[in-house]
């Protein structure tokens, strides 16, 4: 029998819309949640844990952004002894992720780690085990149901980057498995998985196959995690008190392609190798190309981290993460 959890993922009625099916659905699970007592108390926010929340319960931003966030970060981080222990190729992979707001690690994992990951998801699926989730594109967090999943998701050499890059451990929180390109407009993760204090989260992208061009191949905006962060403030949102508005994401996407139409910044296409690993700032503008060649795939996972000691939530939906805090 399929969980609620399970139910509610590929549910794609009107009851996403509104905030009290969130926040059943935050105390159906609400050991996840329990951290948040000391961190609300810590930061001053007097809400419910299983009330909705968002950047509106924040009066003003907390000073505590990411090292990396802050006036000369390429400075503070040739002064870091631990960035020395990284290798030489790694280092410059670091620094152009403070100046440009993501990194590549080229065959980051080898081909049988690739293969065991790709044939893995496909069993899952096969055996039903996994689905697609109501957006008919993303399988989620397959590493609940697999240790090969699991071991790529929780791998320590790629852990250990992140722990350095953000300036705090990382937790991981969620994978995402794709077999055809999302074709999803330019957005930034932190609408959908938000921190305060802000920046707290990561994101990385892992090839499972050569990207060819057609694919629904990645795109991203160099430079533009030094944007404002767009929330559900800065665009007629829809929501109310009561209902998180029905085209919500769509109008912040319309918004986001103003900022990038206003920005200048240029578009760059990741054509990425089999075991590339692609990391990126929370707040970085991103999405996936439109698709071309009808057939083809775009085998690739996505995992999400955030950070450690802060309150972790979803400005798209008003709500708070539900997070497994053993990252071992």
């Amino acid at each position: 029998m399929k969980s609620l959890r399970e139910r509610f993922a590929q549910y794609t009625g009107k009851l996403r819309e509104y905030k009290l099916a969130y926040s059943l659905h935050s105390w159906l699970n609400r050991h996840k949640l329990k951290h948040n007592r000391s961190l609300y108390a810590q930061y001053g926010l007097k809400k419910g844990r299983f009330s909705s929340i968002g950047k509106q319960d924040f009066s003003e931003p907390h000073s505590d952004i990411p090292w990396l966030d802050r006036p000369q970060a390429g400075e503070a981080l040739e002064q870091q002894s631990d960035f020395l222990q990284f290798p030489k190729e790694q280092q410059k992979a670091i620094r152009q992720f403070v100046k440009d707001g993501y990194l590549v690690l080229p065959k980051f994992f080898s081909e049988t780690q690739i293969d065991a990951l790709d044939q893995e998801v496909e069993r899952l699926l096969s055996a039903d085990t996994l689905k697609f989730n109501y957006s008919g594109r993303k399988v989620m967090d397959a590493f609940r149901h697999s240790s090969i999943v699991d071991r790529i998701f929780r791998y320590p050499e790629l852990l250990k980057i992140m722990d350095f890059i953000m300036g705090k451990k990382v937790t991981p929180f969620q994978t995402i498995n794709f077999l055809r390109g999302s074709e999803q407009r330019a957005h930034s993760d932190s609408i959908h998985m938000t921190t305060e204090p802000f920046g707290y989260l990561i994101a990385a992208w892992i090839a499972l196959e050569d990207i060819k061009v057609g694919t629904g191949e990645l795109f991203y905006y160099p430079g533009s995690h030094r944007l404002p962060f767009v929330s559900t403030q800065d665009y007629p949102s829809g929501n109310t008190r009561w209902r998180i508005g029905p085209f919500s994401n769509q109008k912040y996407e319309d918004k986001i392609a103003e900022v990038v139409a206003e920005s200048g910044l240029k578009k760059e296409v990741f054509l990425a190798k089999k075991g590339d690993v692609l990391l990126w700032h929370a707040n970085l503008l991103h999405g996936g190309s439109p698709i071309s060649q009808a057939e083809a795939t775009r085998k690739s996972m996505v995992a999400h981290y955030f950070c450690e000691g802060v309150i972790c939530y979803h400005e798209m939906t008003q709500r708070p993460a539900l997070l497994e805090l053993n990252r071992d």
